[in-house]
């Protein structure tokens, strides 16, 4: 006798069309929100509206969309190399990194093409992880909350240097730009390199396997028959490419890479080809939800996104210190 057995959605399914929902809602709210009182429809009725609407909001909304998503992938691969819940590219000095890179260009080379500023940016975030996870192996396991400490305090110390050389260039605003992520600026041609960083984390998912496999330390991934340090490079490689593009383009966004993926693996665990698709699309949810919030609060003023994350953040990176997983018992 056969039995049929009515299958329910798993909680992963369930989170994935929730959150695909609440993307395409808030997409929707941030295209017909702006300085401009108009709504969508409004908008495409007239030949200005309509290239305000490609030139301005399509773009915005698709860096918002495009910068948490990469961002939270690329803090998935950080935690994973590092075996850390609490390391991210914004607490592993890989943004300041990508920061003194572009400012180095910058007084070099200032004619130089993006293409140059973004290698040379990209090549510093690179180098400046490899030294930080170098640094952390010294680290006893034992004290988790020393790795991210240590982070900040070598971040600290590349920011005051990249600080020091913007005063004396007269470069501090800009500097203070390419720190703080905010959305107003972008426009169509000025976000293009976000859909790169897209296309890098999405690469990330063909690695999954194997930085769940890294994840295990660098002696049980040797032991399972991983190449340890080929994908030690590749996973260095992603972020520093996903951290450097948006740096340049939007700023930086702290947080993101370090509450999306703890959130996600809080309920739906480590395996990074599972959770991988669910970590983007709530990083760019996130992200854009804190945009739209950012230019409604002060109407028609704006707060940086990277604020408005960044309060939220401090309070949910409090609730991940001092809350039991969801397995605790």
């Amino acid at each position: 006798m056969r039995l049929n057995v009515r299958r329910f959605p798993s909680s992963a399914q369930i989170w994935f069309c929730a959150v695909v929902g609440l993307l395409t809602a808030l997409s929707l709210a941030s295209l017909a929100i702006g300085a401009a009182d108009l709504g969508i429809v409004e908008l495409l009725q007239s030949k200005e509206g309509l290239e305000l609407f490609l030139i301005s909001r399509v773009p915005r909304t698709c860096a918002a969309i495009l910068s948490g998503a990469s961002l939270a992938v690329a803090g998935v691969i950080m935690q994973m190399l590092a075996r850390n819940r609490f390391v991210e590219p914004a607490t592993a000095g890989t943004g300041e990194c990508a920061a003194l890179g572009l400012l180095i260009v910058t007084l070099l080379m200032p004619s130089g093409s993006v293409f140059l500023k973004m290698a040379i940016s990209c090549c510093a975030a690179f180098g400046g992880t490899a030294i930080f996870l170098a640094l952390v192996q010294k680290l006893p396991p034992a004290q988790p909350l020393l790795m991210p400490l240590t982070g900040i305090i070598y971040g600290g110390v590349i920011a005051a240097v990249t600080t020091f050389i913007a005063y004396e260039n007269d470069l501090v605003q800009y500097l203070g730009i390419w720190m703080h992520g905010e959305f107003s600026g972008v426009l169509q041609g000025r976000y293009e390199l976000l859909w790169a960083s897209g296309l890098v984390a999405l690469a990330a998912y063909l690695y999954a396997d194997r930085f769940t496999i890294a994840g295990l330390g660098r002696d049980a991934a040797i032991g399972l028959g991983l190449n340890y340090r080929h994908v030690l490079i590749v996973g260095l490689g992603i972020v520093a490419l996903i951290t450097s593009f948006t740096v340049i383009t939007v700023g930086m966004l702290p947080f993101v890479g370090l509450v999306v993926p703890n959130i996600v693996s809080r309920f739906h665990g480590d395996n990074a080809r599972r959770t991988l698709p669910l970590v983007a699309l709530t990083g760019g949810t996130l992200v854009l939800a804190s945009d739209l919030a950012g230019r409604l609060l002060r109407y028609p003023y704006e707060i940086p996104a990277a604020t408005v994350f960044g309060a939220v953040g401090t309070g949910v990176f409090l609730w991940l210190l001092f809350a039991r997983p969801a397995n605790a018992r």
